[in-house]
């Protein structure tokens, strides 16, 4: 019963709050910028991740300081500070755009307060096959690098609407269940609050038939560090409670966008950094899918993903690893797909 007053108070304070800041953002002009990795037309209010970060930090710090039985204790300090810096200067990006480097910085800063409450992946492990290599001083340099690309990967993937808070909830939900079921309840309420959380904004930010506000910088890079963050929440007993084979298989699809993206910009000799309009999201429109139809077919995708990994998670042996390598594969099959698809579309169009 307590999970469910958790849930709901994350979903009201979030309703309640993005309401807030939509009234605040038509009254004030506060509107998203327009470039080129943009689809959007018109003026919309870019400050959702304001309203629904909010909620997140004051239910979650609430939990964690006035319920002990969770045992979160000041060890976990540095991680709220971490979302706090991550949360204030992406509301600052929505006003005024920052350097990428500035960005990198901060997210860095953030990373290592990560690191500084020891939350870290341990081994790269497949308990399924007995299979565990501790990392030793490596786990620093790995998770912080997991940190800051997870908190990008996030945002590149904010161009439609509902999409990233959509994956997000999905991969959140696939989250708590493999929580749940290891007896995580640290990190199992959490999830809670962030599907909570971003239930109260997607009221607000699914194309029906198009959004009302956007969750801007304040919002992507915030969902990025919290779902980089989550799966190094230990269980109390020095060991994350989801290894990095299944906790990268769940983030597959941000994490492939952004691998192409950094690939595509190298092939063609432009900054890393640089917009454009060739992301996953862009494909799929360019092969006449609209807004909805690109989020119900990334969601179908994701489910399947997800579904995938935590059978392969509570499975044994020889089926757990097939679970996840299948997970693996359809990601790899769906981005090659659409990769020579839309190229194919793009030609005969031209």
């Amino acid at each position: 019963m307590r999970y469910f007053i958790e849930l709901g108070l994350s979903f009201l304070f979030s309703c309640v709050l993005v309401f807030s800041v939509l009234r605040l953002s038509l009254r004030y002009s506060w509107f998203d910028h327009v470039n080129d990795r943009k689809i959007h037309t018109g003026e919309v209010p870019r400050l959702g991740g304001v309203g629904f970060s909010t909620a997140f930090i004051i239910v979650a710090g609430a939990v964690a300081y006035l319920d002990p039985s969770y045992g979160f204790g000041l060890r976990a300090l540095p991680l709220f500070i971490g979302m706090a810096l991550i949360f204030l200067f992406g509301v600052k990006d929505d006003f005024k755009p920052m350097r990428p480097r500035n960005k990198f910085l901060v997210q860095s800063v953030s990373a290592l307060l990560v690191l500084v409450g020891n939350y870290t992946f341990q081994h790269l492990s497949f308990s399924n096959l007995n299979i565990y290599i501790h990392l030793g001083w490596v786990r620093f340099p790995l998770t912080f690098l997991w940190i800051v690309g997870v908190t990008n990967a996030l945002n590149l993937i904010d161009g439609v609407d509902g999409l990233a808070g959509g994956v997000s909830l999905l991969v959140a939900v696939f989250y708590g269940a493999i929580f749940y079921v290891i007896g995580n309840t640290e990190a199992f309420i959490l999830c809670l609050i962030l599907v909570g959380s971003l239930g109260g904004f997607l009221v607000f930010n699914l194309p029906f038939p198009r959004a009302r506000i956007f969750m801007g910088d304040s919002g992507s890079q915030f969902l990025g560090f919290v779902l980089a963050l989550l799966p190094l929440i230990d269980n109390g007993q020095g060991f994350v409670s989801i290894p990095l084979p299944y906790t990268a298989a769940l983030l597959l699809i941000p994490i492939f966008d952004t691998f192409a993206a950094i690939w595509r910009r190298t092939r063609d000799g432009r900054r890393i950094d640089s917009p454009d309009r060739a992301h996953m999201h862009h494909k799929l429109m360019n092969l006449g899918l609209s807004a909805l139809k690109v989020d119900l077919t990334v969601y179908a995708l994701q489910i399947v993903i997800g579904i995938l990994v935590f059978f392969s998670f509570v499975a044994s042996g020889w089926t757990a690893l097939g679970l996840l390598v299948g997970a693996y594969a359809l990601g790899t099959l769906f981005f090659s797909a659409l990769h020579f698809i839309n190229r194919s579309h793009t030609r005969k169009t031209n």
